[in-house]
């Protein structure tokens, strides 16, 4: 597996690591992002994170702005070691005859700034330094230089930061830059392409999915017969087996209403419409029960299922449609959630609204999940089309659906909305909130 490695720096740095880059290119990908200013970081990775598997940065102040938010993928960047800051000072010193005392200096801290002079055989004395880890604006920055140039406390400048120095140098101001060396763009990429490799071995480790629908059984004599309950078990088979189609894995039926799922964890990870918050909702829309996930990583799969067994006791424990995750190194996420989730209430205290739904054979989870597609859709109505589509159900049913909700006075038809093609004319439905 080649890991895809998005690169983010102003265009000089880049090349570099691209051109570094082609030594590994049997195991990274790299895809070039150069920005203008170092401000442009965090829109880069928003805009392409789905698509990279690692990131590396030209610098530290575009990694600290990069991962000021938490971020899904690895991330790396050059560290200024001696050998970068003493290519600048031997430039300084021995080339351009500037004691240094009479410079000013960004970002290096102290304690290897002084380590390196005193290998140099350099007086490090009274040097105007300004230290920091993370992210500084490049207006600090500047204003650092400029004033301690307008107090004539120093003859020239260095920085690690690419716009600082152009700006400096478009002033006609004596300025050094910087910059990683070969040796430290070679090790960056040594450590990425590690972690690609660690990766790999994650994705190809064995995720097990456990599904529990508690008690269906209770169902028989609430209008229900244990035929009903059969062919709701095989509704939950054919929901369930849809699921592990787009997860390309494969699932068993352990009765009583329990699934087991078994899938690698890079299928699990990468496939967004697998998401087990939006496997919930589907299977919520079949039967008003108890139901949650489990999920175990393990490499193997013994580990991964008493992981998902493990994973369903921290479900059940915070509620209900719940999904929670346990890694292979023991940790716990959750609850998960998909950004196209519904969010929906599964109670209500209206005893009125409760009886009707009854008589119109619909769940509370139904109805609250209905009003929530018409709520997210931001429209005061909705067709049995729109539901069919936010809900995965076909026409037929959410036209049923929404005819019996009227029967009930759960809804009103407001209108008719012209057909695309030959056919008659959809309804119009307006759901009206609980009480």
């Amino acid at each position: 597996m080649i890991a895809k490695v998005g690169v983010v720096g102003p265009q000089d740095s880049i090349d570099l690591i691209m051109e570094i880059g082609t030594e590994f290119h049997d195991k990274l990908s790299f895809l070039p992002f150069v920005y203008h200013s170092v401000n442009e970081t965090s829109d880069i990775v928003k805009q392409n994170e789905q698509e990279m598997d690692i990131w590396v940065f030209s610098g530290q102040a575009p990694y600290s702005i990069a991962t000021k938010e938490p971020l899904k993928q690895r991330a790396f960047f050059p560290q200024l070691n001696g050998s970068s800051l003493t290519k600048v000072l031997l430039e300084i010193v021995y080339r351009d005859r500037i004691p240094l005392d009479r410079i000013s200096l960004d970002t290096i801290e102290e304690q290897p700034f002084h380590e390196t002079c005193t290998e140099l055989g350099l007086a490090s004395g009274q040097v105007h330094l300004l230290p920091y880890t993370g992210f500084k604006p490049e207006s600090e920055l500047l204003a650092f230089h400029s004033k301690l140039l307008a107090d004539g406390q120093v003859d020239a400048c260095v920085t690690c930061i690419s716009n600082v120095y152009e700006k400096l140098k478009a002033q006609g101001i004596p300025v050094y830059r910087i910059q990683p060396n070969r040796m430290t763009i070679r090790t960056m990429l040594h450590l990425a392409s590690t972690a690609g490799e660690t990766m790999h071995f994650q994705k190809s480790q064995i995720a097990v999915m456990l599904v529990q629908v508690e008690e269906p059984e209770k169902l028989i004599g609430q209008s229900k017969s244990s035929y009903d309950i059969r062919r709701l078990d095989l509704q939950f088979q054919e929901v369930i087996l849809d699921h592990v189609e787009k997860l390309s894995g494969a699932f068993v039926a352990l009765g009583n209403g329990k699934f087991l799922v078994f899938t690698t964890r890079g299928a699990f990870e990468d496939d967004s419409l697998a998401s087990p918050s939006v496997l919930l909702e589907k299977l919520a829309l079949l039967a008003d029960l108890k139901m949650n996930i489990g999920i175990g990583y393990g490499v193997t799969a013994l580990a991964a299922e008493r992981n998902a067994h493990l994973a369903m006791q921290h479900a059940k424990r915070a509620g209900n449609y719940v999904a929670i995750l346990v890694r292979d190194t023991g940790e716990v996420e959750g609850p998960l959630q998909h950004a196209t989730s519904i969010n929906f209430n599964i109670r209500t205290e209206d005893l009125e609204m409760i009886e009707l739904l009854k008589q119109a054979g619909i769940t509370i989870t139904t109805y609250n999940k209905l009003l929530s597609v018409q709520k997210n859709l931001g429209r005061d109505a909705i067709t049995a089309t729109l539901i069919a589509e936010s809900l995965s159900m076909t026409k037929r049913n959410a036209r049923r659906i929404l005819t019996d909700m009227v029967e009930h006075n759960l809804a009103v038809v407001v209108g008719e909305e012209a057909p695309t093609n030959r056919g008659r004319p959809s309804k119009i439905y307006r759901i009206s909130p609980l009480a």
